[in-house]
């Protein structure tokens, strides 16, 4: 069962780690870096890929960190 458990958890985090970085960078240069703390405040949505991006990341990293409390539990109690 650990050895399940640790084969998951690395598969997650191989494709969170894939995820996050196919997403698309939130600043574009110099004017994404003056522009870019007031896109965050005005709550910018994102559109199309990137939305699907994001829930996907939040699922693998929910995903990642049940993995690892899981597989923490099962090697202290095995």
């Amino acid at each position: 069962m650990i050895a399940f458990a640790k084969i998951l958890l690395v598969i997650v985090s191989v494709l969170l780690i894939i995820i996050v970085l196919l997403q698309s960078g939130r600043n574009a240069g110099l004017s994404g870096a003056i522009t870019g703390g007031a896109e965050q405040l005005m709550g910018r949505k994102a559109r199309g890929l990137d939305a699907v991006f994001a829930k996907i990341t939040a699922g693998l990293a929910v995903a990642f960190i049940c993995l690892s409390v899981w597989v923490a539990w099962l090697v202290t109690h095995q």
